[in-house]
């Protein structure tokens, strides 16, 4: 696999965390210092959950562009899907600045990187198993769950680069996997560009991946690319394009969480074909519940 260059251009329930005025689900660590930030990671965690299981997990990125957001985009996807039986953890991460000229997220990569090495090296202590961990993320940071699975490099020098950063499955709400869609570029940004998509980084043994857009969203254009190369590469590679839908059309609380379900139902199936998840799911009564 291509090792990428850094550039830079200019249910432990119902334990809830407040930021930027919103609650997130899950209980709170601390997985890296930068500078006097403290970064901070929330494991929400199975109602019968012990310390001395070896759970599947699944770790989140919000989106926002890189240069917003909160980890409570997938509160709802972590407690259900802790529901089900798996550790899940939502990530906050650092913001780039909004320029005219965009600035490569690398510290929204590093971090995502680090928080994945945490996640396995406190495997023990969160009741995972560390070879059975999923990346997941919408809009950025589904490309961010994309560049843990698919790309090398970029890793903060502080990490321990022993435990692996690359999960073993992919789930990826309307991903950014080509960057120029993002954020255009000439000149040797143009290459910086090129060598951070992830539609440029497969290889095979990539872990696999399911990828859901809506048909109105421009950055799926490539989608269908992407799928091509992945299983080229012989890897294999789901997508669910839902008519009609926008950027954003997954998130819960939107269109009375019709897309919620269905996509969150075809996350539950994907999971359950790797052996990370057992038994039929649950998704009626968890709309009951809601």
């Amino acid at each position: 696999m291509k090792k990428i260059g850094l550039i830079v251009i200019g249910l432990l329930l119902p334990i809830v965390v407040m930021a930027q005025g919103r609650t997130i689900a899950g209980k709170p660590y601390v997985y890296k210092k930068v500078g006097e930030r403290e970064l901070k990671l929330y494991v929400v965690n199975p109602t019968d959950w012990k310390s001395e299981d070896k759970r599947p997990a699944i770790v989140f990125y919000h989106g926002g562009a890189f240069i917003g957001g909160s980890p409570s985009q997938f509160n709802e996807h972590a407690k259900y899907l802790a529901s089900r039986g798996m550790v899940v953890v939502l990530v906050e991460y650092r913001f780039v600045s909004k320029k005219k000229a965009m600035e490569f997220p690398i510290v929204c990569i590093q971090d995502a990187r680090s928080a994945m090495r945490w996640v396995r090296s406190h495997a023990g202590e969160l009741g995972i198993d560390p070879n059975r961990v999923a990346s997941g993320g919408g809009s950025a940071g589904g490309y961010l769950a994309a560049a843990v699975g698919m790309m090398d490099g970029n890793d903060d020098p502080q990490d321990d680069l022993k435990v692996p950063a690359k999960s073993n499955a992919m789930v990826l709400f309307n991903p950014l996997l080509d960057m120029q869609q993002f954020a255009p570029c000439t000149g040797p940004a143009a290459e910086q560009s090129k060598e951070l998509s992830p539609i440029n980084n497969i290889s095979a043994g990539d872990p696999p991946g399911i990828i859901f857009f809506g048909s109105e969203d421009k950055l799926g254009s490539c989608v269908n690319d992407f799928k091509a190369k992945m299983e080229k590469a012989g890897t294999r590679c789901e997508v669910r394009i839902y008519e009609g839908q926008k950027h954003g059309f997954f998130n819960y609380g939107k269109n009375e969480n019709k897309y919620y379900l269905e996509t969150l139902g075809e996350v539950d199936k994907f999971l359950a074909s790797l052996g990370l998840l057992s038994g039929p799911p649950t998704l009626s009564q968890s709309k009951e519940d809601k």
